[in-house]
């Protein structure tokens, strides 16, 4: 078997959410946080032929950078990892006791949502790279006047700097749902995001078969 760029796009994305990963047989790829406030789903094009417990995502990732083309075949206990049309080129990859990696044991069925907008990933981008230089670690989509934003600030002091945009939201009521931006741990693209008041959110990207749920943070607040 050979993982496609895109797949190797998505083991690096989950890589940065957790180290572990258990892929499951079939051609869906789960993971979920060690805090258990971030999951992810993906359809990928490979079909994988067995449950492979991986400890150290990175470490595999690294592994299969050592070789221009390389070819997996998966075994009991572990996989091959083969250059290809190169057969003596190779490595012997074993497996983790799935017993201690965290997965997801089951999907998050997401609540009825209050408001929905659209997040590219030219917007995410500033907004990371503002909360770097302002030293803030909360973003707030917050409706409070009648102008839905998004808002880079320390939601601990009102008188910290703080970054803002305008974003158009669907959905009635007065809200303010805060997010830690670290949370926010997307491939490229963009997303449709839904947001309900039960403190969850769903981003689903437009373009690749992938999405995410992401914890709110305690201080959410809606009204209608």
């Amino acid at each position: 078997m050979k993982l496609s760029n895109n797949t190797i796009s998505v083991l690096k994305n989950y890589a940065s959410i957790n180290q572990n990963l258990v892929i499951k047989e079939g051609k869906e790829l789960t993971t979920m946080s060690q805090m258990k406030n971030i999951m992810a789903r993906a359809e990928v094009e490979e079909e994988f032929p067995q449950e492979v417990a991986i400890y150290d995502l990175n470490e595999f990732l690294s592994c299969l950078s050592l070789f221009q083309s390389p070819n997996l075949e998966f075994e009991s206990t572990f996989v091959t990892i083969t250059e290809e049309n190169k057969p003596t080129t190779k490595m012997k990859y074993f497996y983790s006791d799935p017993s201690v990696v965290t997965t997801p044991s089951k999907m998050i069925t997401m609540p009825s949502n209050e408001i929905t907008f659209t997040l590219d990933s030219a917007t995410l981008s500033d907004i990371t790279k503002a909360s770097a230089v302002i030293s803030s670690a909360d973003l707030v989509l917050e409706n409070t006047n009648g102008t839905p934003s998004l808002t880079v600030k320390d939601k601990k002091n009102d008188t910290a700097n703080s970054y803002s945009r305008g974003v158009d939201t669907q959905g009635e009521g007065k809200f303010s749902f805060f997010f830690k931006v670290e949370n926010l741990k997307l491939m490229d693209g963009k997303y449709t995001v839904q947001v309900s008041s039960k403190n969850i959110s769903h981003m689903k990207n437009e373009s690749t078969p992938i999405e995410y749920w992401i914890a709110l943070e305690p201080e959410s607040k809606y009204s209608v």
